[in-house]
């Protein structure tokens, strides 16, 4: 009973944080205020202050952590509704995102060992731009540790809700299929939800992004690590 009331407070407490967070956001439109990155502030900070245990969070962060399945899964209805303009661009969809794919494993593998991090590191960083089920899985299967890579995912995904904006004026990124496939193959979800905010369009072509990108990382990240490794 008494795990049962721990996991409906925090379940509440953290969609509290997100619904307040996610109304700062809207108020103030900052890149810097995004309701990812703001709620996961609040909640680090209110565990460190009030010392309590990310064991005792988790009993009900772990129902949250549950429907990331069907979160990514949902996002199967915008790809439909976009579905002419995606057969359109899908050539150009296709090669962005498996040439990102491919530049997202060589460069952390190449990093991590300039700077010379360990193995074990390197393996759990590997599969970084993927959504975190298909990470885990992957770090898994190369020796790596699975809740190292469900972090690098993390900062990934704020990494790109971040500097995507930078980037992208920067290099001149402004049709909407590059900075869609952009964010999806380097951010998955969390870039996907940011591609949400901007259309429905780019938020499609963001999932079709993430959806390939974990694909083909799936297939090729064993052959690059031993090859780079």
């Amino acid at each position: 009973m008494a795990n049962l009331l721990t996991a409906l407070i925090a379940v509440l407490a953290t969609y509290c944080i997100y619904l307040f967070a996610n109304k700062i956001h809207s108020k103030v439109g900052y890149t810097f205020t995004a309701p990812v990155i703001t709620s996961a502030i609040v909640i680090i900070a209110v565990l460190l202050i009030f010392h309590i245990p990310y064991e005792t969070y988790m009993i009900g962060g772990k129902w949250i952590n549950e429907l990331l399945g069907p979160a990514v899964v949902a996002l199967a209805y915008p790809l439909y509704m976009q579905r002419s303009v995606l057969k359109k661009f899908i050539t150009p969809i296709l090669t962005g995102t498996i040439v990102g794919a491919i530049i997202g494993i060589s460069s952390g593998i190449l990093l991590a060992k300039l700077a010379g991090f360990e193995e074990v590191i390197i393996y759990s960083l590997t599969p970084k731009s993927v959504t975190t089920p298909v990470a885990m899985a992957i770090a898994e299967m190369l020796g790596g540790v699975t809740t190292l890579a469900a972090v690098f995912v993390m900062i990934a995904g704020i990494g790109g809700v971040l500097f995507s904006s930078i980037v992208n004026k920067v290099f001149k990124i402004n049709h909407y299929t590059g900075k869609s496939v952009g964010i999806g193959s380097a951010s998955h979800a969390i870039g996907t939800s940011k591609a949400l905010e901007s259309s429905q369009l780019e938020g499609s072509i963001s999932t079709i992004a993430m959806v390939i990108s974990a694909t083909v990382v799936s297939i090729i990240t064993p052959g690059l690590v031993a090859l780079l490794v």
